[in-house]
């Protein structure tokens, strides 16, 4: 008994013994892994051109854009063109009902002869008097009444050809042509509606057709009193659309207006992009982006690398050291270090949160 008591107290002593000797050895290993290499991405400092931008949604919009109407009201007796027919300038596209003026113009021009005749004889008439007033054989009220009567057929041939040239007006404004070349954008009306353009409401669905020209297209923006000194006039601008994610349209600034919104407190800006191949397409959103500033051979690195707007890291023989740097020009990607950094030096880009003075690190990868 006692002899099995003796062996289970060794075996416990050698059990201990054994765990004190492995504890040491695990602590260091856990407390190498704890504070090894932070591992890290860095970016080597390098040349190239930088532009500082700007960039602003707008609504594209067509270059020109009508709505057709008569000038007079009546009832619309055919529609030539259909939605999104092309057309060219002078091209008729719809007509009015024209029975009407056509019998009033005939009727203005049957008044028209008559008091054509009438004042042709109102005139030789006058002209017989007054030879006979050079002669003193007629009385001068009696002239006077014969050169009334021709004053009032020549009033009456003056009416006349005015009521000839309303009948002919109402019959040319009762064919609506097309004032510019373009595309049918909305069709309004059908044939048999009755239409006056008296009336008003001339919106987007009014009138009988819409026609836009969108070959050149147009994109409003409002600027910040900040920003505004720095766009003008033909300056270049780039519009990308969802639609067609890797290409850019090139264009130029149209506007700068010189007054800002009242309420808003903004400047209008105009651009206006090449549209050929109709490839925008009015009332949908588009990115404006215009280069205000740029620098040839400037020294930059990635957004991301700068901390607090004011500093970064750098690789120095597998350790993090803190650098101050002065930033000049920015765009969405990359920002220009005029001083603080040398070309071909890495800077830390992904890792550097939470990284400290002096502490050591792996470079993963070199980002371009």
């Amino acid at each position: 008994m006692k002899n099995n008591w003796i062996c289970k107290m060794g075996i416990i002593l050698i059990v201990g013994l054994s765990l004190s000797a492995c504890q040491p050895a695990e602590e260091e290993a856990a407390a190498e892994q704890t504070y090894g290499a932070a591992q890290v991405k860095v970016f080597k400092v390098h040349r190239q051109k930088i532009s500082e931008k700007l960039v602003y949604t707008g609504v594209i919009e067509a270059r020109k854009k009508i709505v057709i109407n008569p000038d007079i009201g009546g009832k619309i007796a055919s529609i030539h063109v259909e939605e999104g027919d092309r057309v060219q300038q002078g091209q008729v596209l719809a007509e009015l009902d024209t029975r009407a003026i056509r019998l009033q113009l005939e009727q203005a021009e049957a008044q028209k002869a008559v008091a054509e005749a009438s004042s042709k004889d109102a005139g030789n008439n006058l002209e017989r008097w007054e030879r006979l007033r050079k002669e003193s054989a007629v009385s001068e009220q009696q002239y006077e009444q014969v050169k009334l009567a021709y004053d009032a057929a020549r009033s009456q041939l003056q009416q006349a050809e005015a009521t000839v040239n309303l009948a002919k007006y109402n019959l040319d404004v009762s064919i609506m042509e097309a004032p510019f070349a373009g595309i049918i954008a909305a069709k309004n009306a059908e044939v048999g509606d009755v239409i006056n353009p008296m009336m008003g409401g001339f919106g987007a669905a009014s009138g009988v057709l819409t026609l836009m020209d969108f070959s050149v297209v147009k994109i409003g923006v409002e600027v910040s009193q900040v920003d505004v000194v720095r766009i003008a006039k033909g300056q270049t601008a780039f519009l990308s659309v969802s639609a067609y994610p890797d290409k850019e349209f090139e264009g130029r600034v149209t506007v700068v207006n010189l007054a800002a919104d009242p309420l808003s407190k903004k400047f209008g800006v105009e651009i206006q992009v090449s549209n050929s191949e109709l490839l925008l397409k009015p009332n949908t959103f588009g990115d404006v982006t215009l280069e205000v500033s740029s620098q040839e051979n400037a020294l930059v690195i990635p957004q991301k690398a700068v901390l607090e707007n004011r500093f970064v890291y750098v690789v120095d023989n597998g350790k993090a050291l803190k650098r101050e740097i002065t930033i000049g020009l920015q765009n969405t990607s990359l920002l220009e270090v005029v001083q603080g950094l040398q070309e071909g030096e890495l800077v830390v880009v992904e890792g550097n949160y939470g990284l400290d003075e002096g502490a050591e690190i792996e470079v993963k990868e070199v980002i371009q």
